[in-house]
């Protein structure tokens, strides 16, 4: 909870980061509240009328080519998208966390091994391990993609942690934990984990702005959440041939990604900034 609460008080003393964590509070809390309050995102109402209705009373930000609800849709995107951002930099940041303390601590073979593991695999594209996976199983489920984004998305993390330990190691409260007897986890997990985390909670906000823009990609491509599920990505493609005629089917996915991302960025970027300052 004091970690918590001093990221909040770092946020809160950046004016962009303030702005970043208004907003980003506000999408979450719509994502949460507004369905019960919007038509259904999965029928088609108002079938005698003609489709593409522009923005008015009753449809706040129009309907799309099947006279759905463009805004139920935005909102109900709102939450696939947060919630595979929150699961894959969830699970990148424990592996990337275990492997960068694992190896700027042991020092040695072991950190020689893991690092070379490291670079192996940033070699790898990640859109490249998708494209393999779409070929063997034609439509990737969502828990799937959180989990392939997720083991994809450690390996930055890892090298972070692993320099910010070797850094700490060298500092006198850690030589004094180790004269004074504390075995290696509890030096890991006491010592050296809450100072990591600082600098990787900046990583992991600033993460979360990344995979929700490769799952609008992916999902742009048709390669990520799959219809009838909404996702912004998934919107904006179904609504290219409309670009021209019915610019609010796109422009409401779009600019929700945008107000995202750069929420989520100004948050990131007031946690790195502040962490820096305090430790230089």
């Amino acid at each position: 909870m004091n970690l918590l609460r001093e990221a909040w008080q770092v946020v809160w003393r950046d004016r962009g980061g303030r702005a970043g964590a208004l907003v980003l509070a506000a999408l979450i809390l719509i994502a949460s509240i507004a369905p019960r309050f919007l038509p259904d995102w999965r029928v088609m109402p108002d079938l005698g009328r003609v489709s593409l209705q522009p923005p008015g009373p009753g449809h706040w930000l129009g309907t799309d080519r099947d006279n759905r609800d463009v805004l139920s849709r935005v909102v109900r995107g709102a939450r696939v998208s947060l919630a595979v951002a929150a699961g894959a930099v969830a699970l990148s940041v424990t592996v990337g966390a275990l492997i960068g303390m694992l190896a700027g601590y042991a020092g040695g073979w072991v950190d020689s091994l893991l690092m070379r593991l490291v670079d192996s695999a940033m070699a790898v594209p990640r859109l490249f391990l998708l494209l393999i996976m779409v070929a063997i199983m034609e439509r990737i489920p969502l828990p799937v993609l959180i989990v392939v984004l997720g083991a994809t998305g450690w390996f930055g993390t890892s090298r972070l942690v692993r320099a910010e330990v070797q850094r700490l190691r060298t500092l006198d409260f850690v030589r004094a934990a180790e004269a004074l007897g504390a075995n290696r986890r509890r030096i890991a997990l006491r010592h050296l984990l809450p100072n990591v985390a600082g600098p990787l909670a900046a990583s992991t906000t600033l993460a979360v702005g990344d995979v929700i823009l490769l799952e609008a990609g992916l999902s742009f491509l048709g390669l990520g959440v799959q219809p009838p599920t909404p996702s912004w990505g998934g919107m904006i493609l179904e609504a290219q041939p409309y670009l021209a005629t019915a610019p609010w089917t796109s422009l409401a996915p779009g600019i929700a990604v945008v107000l995202t991302v750069l929420s989520v960025n100004l948050v990131g970027e007031a946690l790195h900034q502040g962490y820096t300052t305090s430790s230089a």
